[in-house]
């Protein structure tokens, strides 16, 4: 569960990544790509609009980010489409690192709301990594 004060934070967020999300995504997938080459790979068959598709899913969470039943769908799409792509659990860091960072070149928050996308951010990634295991574990 998230703290009040988090989702409060989080959702006051929301307007600000309307206006700049595709801008922070576009910075996420620089600073993904050359800090963890690794990742290029999970990539190679995204969309071209892939940074678009993030930031619309980032808008979405902020605004509900008290409200996870209005995001079943996307989380479910979303988890599905990391089983295919072969997202892992380990892979998470590394995107928590690239979309703070981001947030941080492009919002320039203070550190309290840098702190609040933390926890929101994990929080939603426990979310997805338990239903990855679980999609994972009915394919073998």
């Amino acid at each position: 569960m998230l703290d009040p004060k988090t989702i409060e934070i989080v959702k006051q967020t929301a307007p600000l990544l309307k206006e700049k999300g595709e801008e922070v995504t576009v910075r996420m997938y620089e600073i993904l790509f050359s800090k963890y080459p690794q990742t290029k790979e999970l990539f190679k068959n995204a969309p071209e609009d892939q940074y678009k598709r993030l930031a619309n899913a980032i808008i979405s969470y902020s605004a509900n980010v008290d409200n996870l039943d209005a995001l079943q769908n996307a989380i479910e799409k979303m988890a599905v489409k990391h089983v295919q792509t072969n997202v892992k659990p380990e892979h998470y860091p590394f995107v928590k690192d690239a979309l703070l960072s981001a947030i941080s070149d492009v919002l320039n928050p203070p550190e309290e709301v840098l702190k609040a996308w933390e926890e929101a951010y994990d929080f939603l990634a426990d979310v997805l990594i338990k239903r990855e295991r679980e999609l994972y574990a009915s394919a073998e």
